[in-house]
């Protein structure tokens, strides 16, 4: 893994020493962006000061002890820059510490952190929501299960063409066979939603969270949210979806030995025992994103030690299957399966072989590019890590006036404002874009707790944090800012959500 460029790197020449800052005319607490429209009064907060709706946690905070009232130890050397030089430093609050990043000086300390330029828009990186996903079934095993849109079409699909083939072989059902095939359409998804259960119900038992069943158009989606701890997990929590497929064949198989053959009965056991067989054999095909795909990443990955080798190699099937259905599909179809009837057939026929075939290798295609990325994403999370990207923090009390507690952090080299009690308890942190609201005129008058969020639990992030634990703490309790403490419960900084998006998309954005 490459970690050049990472935001997680120290960088030296951050601050000016005390006695160079001493001799700036500009006082350490002015801005030099123009400022807002004044006001003769107070910015009005709607959610606890914080300058934001909505961001409010509902748990009370309990505070945690510091330790003292000194001012929070910096991160020594390992701080890092998320800088983005396309805003200008005049727009962050802690001016005089950004503008040491512009000009540095001998008496820099380098283990002072910059003074970031961005804004507090930054969220932590969040998966895109997923939608609903369409009607919701039922929720087995605590997994909802959802029914997309596009499976009404294939259902209406589905009854059409197995309604054109029951014409031929029951002639006498008339227009019911049209109910016969919708029967049938819904009976083969409820063996795919049972596919889908068998992996559902093995990543529980392997602690794996389950996001929901989705049953849509080219069969069903179980979304699982973490990996496989182990390759010989993955190859369990793969192949029990086929291998129940297999089951459900056999079933049918078992019962059509019970009943007469060309009767209703027998058809629709046939038919579902052969596309029980088509799905697991579909899905044993080794190729992400099949389930066969993910059983030979599992063995490359036992055999190679590396999770993202075997990840690398399936996705590579997966692209050259996608291409072999793309070609190979609408030739097999035509020219062996159809046999003599193939120039009768040529025209409608071949244009849906064609569609079907070039959808199914986009789908292919697309799932193991999906795939890779998602293993990029896992390899780079590591570099994420909550010591490396937080901010040193000033510890001031309820009442000091904004202005003040912006020259104490300035003078610190700090970038972050912690509010706490008589005895040094955390409770709230001041939100930097709240800072950013409030006119320089007003500065002096307007208290910190006016402008800060009070803290919960989940607010307090250990600085052990990495990878996707981090991502899942940040996720868990939405915020723009957080207070990380030791293991002892001793502040060491402020951590914003925007240095982690910042530095979210700089680890993506790495080569391997």
């Amino acid at each position: 893994m490459d970690e050049s460029g990472g935001s997680g790197q120290p960088r030296s020449g951050t601050d000016e020493s005390t006695e160079r800052r001493a001799d700036r005319e500009a006082p350490a607490t002015e801005p030099t962006r123009p400022d807002p429209a004044p006001s003769d009064e107070q910015p009005k907060d709607d959610t606890n000061g914080t300058g934001e709706r909505g961001d409010t946690p509902p748990r009370p905070a309990t505070p945690t002890s510091s330790g003292s009232r000194e001012e929070a130890r910096p991160a020594p050397g390992d701080s890092t820059d998320p800088h983005t030089p396309d805003r200008h430093d005049a727009d962050h609050p802690f001016t005089q510490a950004a503008h040491s990043d512009r000009h540095p000086h001998p008496d820099t300390h380098p283990d002072r952190p910059l003074a970031h330029s961005g804004t507090t828009k930054g969220r932590p990186p969040q998966r895109p929501k997923a939608p609903r996903g369409g009607l919701l079934m039922g929720r087995p095993f605590g997994v909802p299960v959802y029914v997309a849109p596009s499976w009404f079409l294939v259902a209406a699909l589905i009854t059409w063409v197995f309604g054109g083939q029951l014409d031929r072989v029951l002639p006498e059902l008339g227009a019911a066979r049209y109910l016969v095939s919708l029967f049938f359409a819904v009976a083969f998804y409820a063996s795919v939603l049972v596919h889908e259960l068998a992996h559902t119900v093995a990543a529980l038992r392997f602690k794996l969270p389950v996001r929901r069943i989705q049953l849509q158009f080219f069969g069903g989606v179980s979304e699982i949210e973490k990996e496989a701890e182990t390759p010989g997990r993955e190859f369990v929590l793969a192949f029990v979806g086929p291998l129940l497929s297999l089951v459900l064949a056999g079933i049918f198989y078992g019962a059509l030995q019970a009943v007469e053959p060309g009767t209703v009965p027998g058809v629709l056991l046939a038919g579902l025992m052969i596309s029980n067989l088509i799905v697991a054999a579909f899905n044993l095909l080794p190729g992400l994103p099949l389930d066969g795909g993910r059983m030979l990443r599992a063995v490359v990955w036992k055999i190679t030690g590396r999770p993202m080798t075997g990840t690398v190699a399936a996705a590579w099937v997966g692209r050259a299957l996608a291409v072999s259905v793309l070609i190979g599909l609408p030739w097999l179809t035509q020219s062996g399966a159809l046999g003599s009837d193939a120039v009768d057939n040529v025209g409608m026929d071949t244009v849906m072989d064609a569609l079907l075939a070039a959808i199914l290798a986009a789908i292919i295609w697309t799932g193991a590019g999906n795939s890779l990325r998602m293993a990029r994403l896992r390899e780079h999370l590591p570099d994420l890590r909550a010591r490396t990207l937080t901010r040193r923090a000033v510890p001031v009390e309820t009442g000091t006036p904004l202005s003040e507690a912006l020259r104490r952090a300035n003078d610190a080299g700090a970038r972050a404002l912690v509010v706490v009690d008589a005895d040094g308890n955390p409770l709230s942190l001041v939100r930097e874009a709240a800072i950013v609201g409030v006119p320089e005129h007003r500065r002096p008058w307007v208290a910190v707790s006016g402008l800060a969020q009070d803290l919960t639990d989940g607010m307090r992030v250990s600085a052990e944090l990495a990878g996707e634990e981090l991502l899942d703490a940040l996720r868990a309790t939405p915020a723009t800012e957080y207070l990380v403490v030791e293991e002892t419960g001793e502040i060491y900084g402020v951590l914003s959500a925007a240095d982690v998006e910042r530095a979210f998309v700089k680890a993506m954005a790495r080569p391997n």
